[in-house]
């Protein structure tokens, strides 16, 4: 299937030739491109137009769940008849292991999954391994480990009307697909089996299928409702995905146990060579434990730790990631693996964000190791490293209203031009590579330094026509008030208002505050669960609050038409204002 891009609306304004140039600079294999859109101008509908003309399947970053999810719902209506996936971190709560020496302080896991996310993340991955028209909008998760995409491919059952098959033998092979074969209620990950009749319900779908056998194997594949199993859709045929993300064979399975052991005997004598009895006490226990929890189960808290082990991988080797699933689709559907496209969104925030999370993980993983609560091989069970990043991604645009130091001098780079002054003291490759300076020794303006640089792509015109909002100081001294009298004008007019403060704290109390006040209000920050937050905002397009009230996630990429004042408390404080 083709994307097909619907919309009311034509390109306009200088979305035509921006359009125009990105296309051209994928199919001329130009590996990075950076686009400078100003607010309002049609980014994401560039984006689209720039997809449905190349025909490729294309992974866009965001930088936080909130802007993925308005993307999603953007990209969605612009492609209802494609794949649109959204994929991004299934944790409403993660608290990491960690160790901190000086206190001699050993923090556990702990973590709150979101099972609807975990049904996108499914989806995402279901749809990139059996359909050509694939659109995922992510978040940093992208760069984090998952199975192989062949052991999600080989691991699966396909049925088909008319397939000779006997339904005891249809329950087996699920079950070896790690489903749950119950005989009351059904949930997602579900089997049940009652006479002729099967029910799988998979992780990645809101409704489960029910699979009708006859004489002559299976008679019919039906979309069936949840609760009252009516039918809302048949099929001819069905892909049934694995149950859980991590799969391996038994013999890969008995292999790890292996060298796990293996592993543990190394490292216990190094730290009895060293003088280190506590530490290789320490981990002996731990870690012999996860192997009887492994051998008794199949799995442990910390399974992940041993994943080297477990996807056969060398010391040091990058873990597979959403990337990869990407590159099998586009060698798969697409005539090549290097046939997709990444589009990198307020990458000036993505790009820096994605370079820090392998040296944070590895600091934290640095103290469990040295102090024999985990094994070496944890080292490998991690998100990839820039440079492995920027050299996994085939082609790649930046886009931003304000494009950051890295996206620009990387545009150099990758086009043969001399790098500006000013741009020396960032690294190179897009943050893979070392600066040549260690500060910078030239200031200069955003636009100056863009001059210098040839070939970034500007959408500078609102095709809305709408100018730059108009902006006012007011002093702090009775600024909640001012606040309460602007919102009650807006509200008037039925138009929305976004107020941003410094701390998740002073967001609560001053939308209790506005809401004590008849003003309908809301908070949101980090703390909101994923999905809650895309609510609240619909909530505010739709009237049912006039007042989001949030922290600096606001601040980047959030486009509602329906807001006509934004309040900025202390914007004259360290950490509002971007550093470049």
């Amino acid at each position: 299937m083709e994307f097909n891009l619907q919309s009311d609306f034509k390109p306009a304004g200088d979305q035509p030739q921006a359009i125009e140039t990105l296309v051209n600079g994928v199919e001329e294999k130009h590996k990075h491109q950076v686009l400078l859109g100003i607010t309002g101008s049609g980014k994401t509908f560039a984006m689209a137009n720039v997809v449905q003309k190349l025909q490729r399947p294309t992974l866009v970053i965001a930088h936080n769940k909130t802007l993925a999810a308005q993307l999603y719902n953007e990209f969605q209506n612009f492609f209802p008849e494609n794949a649109v996936e959204y994929f991004v971190s299934y944790y409403d709560y993660y608290q990491p292991e960690a160790y901190i020496p000086g206190r001699d302080l050993y923090i556990d896991k702990e973590l709150q999954m979101n099972e609807r996310i975990e049904q996108e993340r499914f989806s995402t991955v279901a749809s990139l391994v059996s359909r050509p028209d694939v659109i995922t909008i992510g978040t940093v998760s992208a760069i984090y480990g998952l199975n192989p995409p062949e052991v999600f491919q080989q691991n699966h059952l396909r049925l088909e009307i008319g397939q000779n098959a006997d339904p005891q033998e249809v329950v087996r092979d699920l079950v070896g697909l790690q489903y749950r074969r119950v005989t009351g209620e059904i949930t997602r990950g579900d089997i049940r089996l009652r006479g002729e009749v099967l029910d799988i319900w998979m992780p990645s779908r809101d409704d489960p299928i029910r699979v009708r056998f006859g004489w002559q194997g299976i008679e019919r594949i039906q979309v069936c409702e949840a609760v009252s199993w009516e039918v809302l859709d048949e099929f001819e045929e069905a892909w049934i995905h694995p149950r859980e993300f991590y799969m391996t064979s038994e013999e890969s399975f008995n292999q790890a146990l292996e060298d796990i052991e293996h592993e543990l005997e190394d490292r216990i004598g190094w730290f009895e060579e060293n003088g280190m009895d506590i530490e290789a006490h320490r981990l002996e226990g731990r870690t012999k434990f996860d192997l009887e929890m492994l051998n008794e189960i199949g799995s442990c808290k910390g399974v992940e730790n041993y994943s080297r082990h477990f996807d056969r991988r060398k010391k040091g080797e990058r873990s597979y990631c959403l990337l990869d699933f990407f590159s099998n689709n586009a060698e798969k559907f697409h005539g090549g693996s290097e046939r997709y496209l990444v589009i990198m969104d307020e990458s000036h925030v993505t790009l820096p964000q994605v370079g820090g999370m392998y040296g944070g993980d590895f600091s934290r993983k640095k103290n469990l190791i040295d102090h024999g609560f985990r094994l070496p091989s944890a080292y490998d069970n991690r998100p990839l490293r820039i440079d492995e990043f920027q050299k996994l991604v085939p082609q790649m645009m930046y886009v931003s209203a304000t494009p950051g130091e890295r996206e620009l001098r990387h545009l150099a780079e990758v086009t043969g031009q001399k790098v500006p002054q000013e741009l020396l003291h960032v690294g190179g490759g897009g943050g893979s590579k070392v600066a040549e300076l260690k500060k910078r020794t030239k200031s200069s303006t955003m636009e100056d330094t863009i001059s210098k640089i040839e070939g970034v792509v500007r959408m500078e015109i609102r095709p809305t026509g709408l100018l730059d909002p108009k902006i006012v100081v007011k002093p702090t001294k009775g600024q909640v008030q001012h606040l309460m009298s602007e919102i009650n004008a807006r509200v008037k007019k039925d138009e929305r208002v976004l107020v941003t403060v410094m701390t998740i704290k002073f967001a609560e109390e001053v939308a209790e505050y506005l809401d004590r006040n008849g003003i309908k209000a809301h908070y949101l920050h980090s703390e909101i669960d994923t999905l809650e937050r895309t609510e609240i905002i619909k909530a505010l397009r739709l009237g049912h609050i006039d007042v989001i009230v949030g922290i600096n996630l606001l601040r980047e990429g959030l486009d509602i038409p329906e807001v006509s004042l934004v309040a900025i408390f202390d914007a004259d404080k360290q950490g509002f204002l971007r550093n470049e």
